[in-house]
């Protein structure tokens, strides 16, 4: 596996911990949303591996909550830049190579707020929204190659991008509250988000194509509305 980050001591923390669960791991610094930096990743697990069976386009970035009036620009092309360019990026690059094996799985991260407003800034549910439609179109686009795209749309869950919110809610007392609104009454972990990667990745997903699927404890089964009390 090559796992890839902007942040060294981020990607090298991934790696220590594939070793020690007993995987083969190797670490890169890349940027998802340059093109020399995923074209670059590619060749690296052509030349060490052989093949590409799996990308998980995986990185993010929240882009905060500025109000829309005052959010400039450069903030919508950051947030497009690495959460919607990244993806497409990948697709270019690892999908090429899969469709010349016949095989091969791209996993991309979307977010509930590409589903339904009130869960992310405007700039991070676009690039999300984005993300779905994309996989679906590269889906149909890689017709008959054997190739499935598949996003996932993660809830809330405790995430290095997530941590200022966690941290705050931590400092106030009022952690029990984060994931209230859906019908868990929780937050989520990293590794509910890894299973479902984990299953769109492998064989056992085999038929499952250009779809978005949401872990997030049901929150986006509802509108929102005012629970009465027990």
């Amino acid at each position: 596996m090559l796992a890839a980050d902007t942040n060294a001591a981020a990607v090298a923390e991934t790696v220590a911990a594939i070793t020690k669960a007993g995987g083969t791991a190797q670490a890169a610094e890349a940027d998802a949303g340059a093109e020399d930096d995923v074209k670059g990743l590619v060749a690296r697990a052509l030349a060490v591996w052989g093949g590409l069976d799996v990308f998980y386009a995986n990185a993010g970035i929240s882009g905060g909550r500025v109000p829309l009036f005052e959010q400039p620009l450069a903030l919508w092309q950051e947030v497009l830049r690495v959460n919607l360019i990244g993806p497409f990026l990948a697709i270019k690059h690892a999908g090429p190579v899969m469709v010349r094996q016949g095989s091969g799985s791209i996993v991309c991260t979307a977010s509930v707020a590409g589903l339904r407003a009130n869960a992310g800034g405007s700039p991070y549910a676009a690039s999300k929204a984005g993300v779905i439609s994309l996989v679906q179109t590269a889906a149909n686009e890689l017709y008959g190659t054997g190739v499935r795209v598949n996003a996932i749309c993660p809830g809330l869950i405790e995430t290095g991008m997530t941590k200022p919110l966690f941290d705050g809610a931590r400092a106030r007392g009022s952690e029990r509250k984060i994931g209230q609104l859906n019908p868990l009454r929780r937050y989520g972990e990293p590794r509910e988000i890894a299973a479902m990667a984990l299953f769109l990745a492998s064989d056992d997903a085999s038929y499952v194509n250009g779809q978005a699927y949401a872990v997030d404890g049901g929150l986006s089964s509802t509108h929102p509305f005012t629970r009465r009390p027990v």
